[in-house]
C-alpha cells in the first residue's frame, strides 16, 4: 500500500510541530511538507501537491484558510490533465460556526474535523479523505445536514463553487434500522452524543451508571453499523434519529 502524502499548513507553532511529529510516526502516512501561513502554503501546495492537504481555517494576513482552499482547488481544475493524482482538502480548525463550516465547503473543502479531535481521529479523517469520502466532525454535522431535504439521499452543498456529495444512508443501512430500530434509551444517548456529551456526562444527563451508558452506546453502535461515536452521530443525523 503506498502512503499517503499529507502536507500541513497551521500558523500556530506548537500545533503543527505537535501534528507533524505524530504523523511522521504514522507508517501509511508520510509527511512531506508544512507552512505557517496562507501564502507559503499555496506556494507548498502547487509546487507539490500532496494527497492530502491539512489547513487551518484562521491563517493570518490576506490568504486565510477558505481563500487558500478556493485558490488550491482552482489549482487543482486547471491542472486536472497534468497530476496523477486528486489532492484533497481537510480543514482542521477550532471554529464550529456555521459561516466558517459552510465557506469552508463553498470554497471547496472536502473534509472537516476540529482541532480538539483524538489524534486516531485525524488519521482516520485523513485516510478516508483520501479514499474520497467526506469525513464530517461530528460537532458540525448538523450543520451540513441541515441542507440536506431528504436524509436518505444524496444531497450536494452548493454556493456557486465546486460541490461536496454528502452520502446518506445506503439501502442496507436502511433495511438495518428497520428491522432493529434504536429504543427510547438509545435515542436518548445518541441525541446527547450528537451534542456532544461524554459518557461521564450523559451518566449525569440521563440519571444513569457508566456501564449502562457503555452498554446503550455498543447497541448503538452495532444498530447503525458503525465503529465510533463519530460516525454514529452523523449517520443518526442522516437518518433522521435525532433533532
Amino acid at each position: 500500500m503506498n502512503k499517503i502524502s499529507v502536507a500541513l499548513i497551521e500558523d500556530h507553532h506548537l500545533t503543527r510541530s505537535g501534528i507533524k511529529a505524530a504523523l511522521n510516526d504514522c507508517e501509511d502516512i508520510e509527511f512531506i511538507g508544512e507552512a505557517a501561513n496562507g501564502l507559503q502554503g499555496i506556494t507548498l501546495l502547487e509546487k507539490t501537491p500532496p494527497d492530502v492537504a491539512i489547513v487551518d481555517l484562521g491563517l493570518p494576513g490576506l490568504v486565510d484558510g477558505i481563500e487558500l482552499t478556493k485558490r488550491f482547488k482552482e489549482f487543482i481544475k486547471a491542472k486536472n490533465s497534468s497530476l496523477d493524482k486528486q489532492p484533497k482538502v481537510l480543514i482542521l480548525t477550532m471554529q464550529d460556526n456555521e459561516d466558517s463550516v459552510l465557506a469552508a465547503f463553498a470554497a471547496g473543502a472536502d473534509s472537516y474535523c476540529m482541532k480538539n479531535v483524538m489524534f486516531e481521529k485525524l488519521v482516520d479523517a485523513i485516510v478516508e479523505t483520501h479514499s474520497g469520502a467526506n469525513w464530517i466532525d461530528s460537532s458540525i454535522a448538523r450543520i451540513v445536514l441541515a441542507r440536506i431535504d431528504n436524509p436518505f439521499e444524496e444531497a450536494v452543498i452548493s454556493a456557486g463553487v465546486p460541490t461536496i456529495s454528502i452520502h446518506a444512508l445506503n439501502p442496507e443501512d436502511k433495511e438495518l434500522l428497520t428491522v432493529n430500530p434504536l429504543t427510547q434509551r438509545e435515542r436518548d444517548v445518541i441525541q446527547l452524543i450528537v451534542e456532544g456529551y461524554s459518557n461521564e456526562e450523559i451518566c449525569g444527563e440521563l440519571h444513569i451508571s457508566l456501564g449502562t451508558v457503555k452498554t446503550h452506546v455498543r447497541n448503538i453502535l452495532t444498530k447503525l453499523s458503525c465503529d465510533d461515536r463519530t460516525s454514529a452521530a452523523v449517520r443518526a443525523l442522516r437518518a433522521g434519529l435525532v433533532n
